[in-house]
């Protein structure tokens, strides 16, 4: 007969217990422990992956052979750029986002869109009509994918023997069951066997396997975070439903950078690569508007022209208000208080109002400079050339820092037209390629800034 005993885990970050706690002491919060049953087969082998007779050995790193090439292609320029080059055989990708933001329409284009390689789609949330229907909307028709809809593991492992796939993409991993389990679909011991189950098979037999995941309303991935640390990669699809754009970005990758963001394009046909992103950032203006500036920064090794923002007006109420969207408010504190110190300006009593366009998440220290001239230009109700740019770093004495890859910036802003950048002072000593069609402005300190836009 089988052992059956029961336990308890944390719902936030999945830590075991013994006992029920009334305050986890891995995450710290309250109430989160709920009873899960768990069976342990008396028996190996009888369900779930297929036991292997192979034995490792300890390998010396020198006696391992490594290979040219580990990647293939997907198809989509994007996804490969945000995996780091490719798929890499064998890896294990979570992809997770908000319901509806596009998933699984992401992953069944690029089942569909790999001819020659066979690839696994499991479905536990669709019918194969449903899927049918999506595929014949995105007009993409491919006899190398085979949809499959089941959850439990036992059989989905049977089928992958069968068929041997070179992909396999489970949506989602939520609404698997393995049978070594008592608890229902989506509760943390679940989650966690089925993956185990999956990654010991990637892993074993060279094959990629993509899990779709879902998000909590916190906006952090559901289940265990065991679940993040067994994957390769994280992947992160953000969007706003009111917008067009998603944004698929790496939040951890064993394989590649975790700075590299894809840009898509939601339309009625599926999801389309936007190849040039600073073109969807800017905003096409055809007269200049105080308060905004454009700022060149480096996403992963793609240099990206950004529109900023601000709205400086009196406040209305006793506190002043401040508000930032897609960029830090507590950077944005900072910048303020540079700029009343250094320059003068009183915003301390005044609303700041900052938004970053396109839905981007800006981290990249480069775009300090030009949210403060949006925050200036609106504060003087004075617009700031459609053909100026900035980039440099703001320090607390009011510097202009340096920042990494300039060149690269500059020769983003000069295919796009502009025709004037401000930068830090000591970039100029790095600079080694000759621009002929944009002007450079080094500039030393905040101070100098307001000077040289507004007179």
């Amino acid at each position: 007969m089988a052992k059956t005993k029961t336990a308890f885990f944390c719902s936030n970050c999945g830590a075991q217990s013994a006992k029920w706690i009334g305050k986890c002491p891995s995450c710290g919060e309250w109430n989160t422990y709920n009873e899960e049953v768990i069976r342990k087969e008396s028996s190996p082998g009888k369900s779930g992956v297929p036991k292997r007779s192979s034995i490792s050995a300890p390998l010396a790193l020198s006696s391992i052979e490594s290979k040219d090439e580990l990647r293939f292609s997907s198809k989509i320029t994007e996804f490969d750029r945000v995996l780091g080059g490719g798929i890499v055989p064998g890896a294990l990708v979570l992809v997770g986002g908000e319901p509806g933001i596009g998933k699984s329409t992401l992953m069944l284009q690029l089942a569909l869109q790999l001819n020659n390689i066979t690839t696994l789609y499991i479905s536990g949330e669709e019918s194969p009509v449903q899927i049918k229907m999506r595929a014949e909307r995105l007009g993409l028709r491919d006899s190398s994918c085979l949809i499959h809809t089941e959850t439990d593991t036992s059989l989905i492992f049977e089928q992958v023997d069968a068929i041997n796939p070179d992909i396999i993409i489970i949506d989602s991993i939520q609404t698997l069951t393995s049978p070594d389990i008592d608890s229902s679909a989506g509760s943390i011991s679940q989650i966690r066997e089925c993956a185990s189950e999956f990654q010991k098979y990637s892993k074993e037999t060279s094959t990629p396997v993509f899990l779709i995941g879902h998000i909590t309303k916190e906006g952090s991935l559901a289940g265990p975070k065991i679940l993040e640390h067994m994957v390769d990669t994280v992947l992160q699809f953000e969007g706003d439903h009111n917008n067009i754009y998603r944004i698929l970005r790496a939040v951890k990758n064993r394989f590649g950078s975790t700075s590299e963001l894809g840009i898509f394009e939601m339309r009625s046909s599926g999801l389309r690569e936007v190849i040039n992103p600073s073109e969807m950032l800017l905003s096409q203006r055809d007269e200049p508007y105080s308060g905004v500036a454009v700022g060149a920064i480096i996403e992963g090794v793609r240099p990206i022209m950004i529109e900023t923002q601000a709205l400086v007006s009196s406040a209305a109420y006793g506190t002043p208000q401040r508000s930032s969207t897609g960029f830090d408010l507590r950077r944005l504190n900072m910048l303020l208080a540079v700029l009343e110190k250094r320059c003068g300006f009183k915003l301390g009593i005044k609303d700041v109002f900052l938004n970053i366009t396109g839905g981007l998440k800006v981290s990249d220290p480069a775009a300090d400079l030009g949210i403060i001239c949006s925050i200036l230009s609106s504060s003087e109700d004075m617009p700031i050339s459609t053909k100026a740019c900035f980039s440099a770093e703001v320090g607390l004495t009011g510097e202009l820092r340096p920042v990494m890859r300039i060149e690269q910036r500059i020769a983003e802003a000069e295919k796009l037209g502009f025709n004037e950048i401000f930068i830090s002072k000591h970039n100029i000593k790095g600079l080694e390629k000759q621009f002929k069609s944009i002007k450079i402005h080094p500039v030393q300190k905040v101070e100098q800034i307001f000077a040289l836009l507004f007179g």
